[in-house]
C-alpha cells in the first residue's frame, strides 16, 4: 500500500481577450510543503470530502470535492457550482470555511450544489523523492465562474492569489522572480500550449491519467529529473539542480 497522501489540485481557467489566464496562489514561506512557491489551489483529501462525495452519489470522487473546497479556501473563487453566484458570496464562503465551517453544511445553508461534472481530470502526479511528505495528487481543470472575480489569498497559508497567463508565470519563474516545484512547472508548460479552454479540455481528455512518477536519469553526464513521453508535456526533463526550484 502506498504511503502517499491523497491530494487534489484545480486549474481554474478563464478565457480573456488578452489570452487565457489561470488561478494561482503563492504559498507562505512558513509552509512545510512548497514554501514560497507558485502553485495551483489544492490540498489533501479529507474524510468530510469523501462523505460529501458519497452524499452526491459519487463516492469515488472525493478528490473533486477537495479541489473545489481548497480553491474556495485559498482564493475565494467558487468554481463548479450548479447556479451562478457573485464574488461577494464567494468571499463569505471563504471566510466561513477558514473559520472551520463544514463545507457540506455551508453549501446547504446557501442553497448551493456542487457540479462535479464541471471538473475534468488531466493528470495524476506522485513525486517519490526523499521528501518529508509524499502526495498522490489528482490535477483537475475547470472553467472559471462567470463574472468578475478578484481572488483573495487565504490568510496564513497564501501570501498572494491572482489570475495570470501560464506563459507569464513561466517567464517569472525563469527570471527568478517566482519559484515553483517540478510538477507545477511541467503543468504550466503544458497549459501554455493552448489558447483557449476548449483546446485545453481536449488535451485533458486525450491523454492518459496513469500516475506520473518522476525519476532521475543521467543525461550528458548530469542527473536530470524525467517524466514519461506522450503525456502532453512539451518538456519532459530538467537538470536535478533546478528541478525543484527555478
Amino acid at each position: 500500500m502506498s504511503d502517499a497522501i491523497p491530494a487534489a489540485t484545480l486549474v481554474v481557467w478563464r478565457d480573456d481577450a488578452r489570452g487565457p489566464e489561470i488561478l494561482v496562489v503563492q504559498r507562505s514561506d512558513r509552509m512545510a510543503f512548497a514554501a514560497g512557491a507558485i502553485v495551483f489551489p489544492g490540498g489533501r483529501v479529507d474524510e468530510a470530502d469523501g462523505a460529501l462525495a458519497a452524499a452526491l452519489g459519487r463516492p469515488d470522487e472525493a478528490a473533486k470535492v477537495t479541489a473545489v473546497r481548497e480553491t474556495i479556501e485559498e482564493t475565494g473563487v467558487v468554481p463548479a457550482i450548479s447556479r451562478p453566484i457573485g464574488a461577494a458570496l464567494g468571499l463569505q464562503l471563504q471566510s466561513a470555511l477558514n473559520s472551520g465551517a463544514d463545507f457540506s453544511t455551508l453549501l446547504d445553508r446557501h442553497g448551493l450544489t456542487l457540479d462535479l461534472d464541471a471538473l475534468t481530470p488531466f493528470a495524476r502526479w506522485m513525486p517519490a523523492f526523499k521528501q518529508p511528505r509524499k502526495f498522490d495528487t489528482l490535477f483537475y481543470l475547470a472553467a472559471a465562474p462567470a463574472g468578475p472575480w478578484t481572488p483573495r489569498p487565504q490568510e496564513g497559508e497564501c501570501v498572494a492569489a491572482e489570475w495570470a497567463s501560464p506563459t507569464a508565470l513561466l517567464d517569472r519563474i525563469e527570471s527568478g522572480n517566482a519559484s515553483a516545484i517540478f510538477p507545477t512547472k511541467r503543468n504550466l508548460e503544458r497549459l501554455a500550449q493552448h489558447g483557449d479552454f476548449d483546446t485545453m479540455l481536449e488535451d485533458a481528455r486525450t491523454h492518459s491519467l496513469e500516475t506520473i512518477i518522476p525519476w532521475v536519469e543521467e543525461m550528458d553526464g548530469e542527473p536530470h529529473v524525467r517524466i514519461p513521453e506522450g503525456r502532453g508535456y512539451p518538456v519532459i526533463s530538467e537538470p536535478l539542480a533546478t528541478a525543484f526550484r527555478a
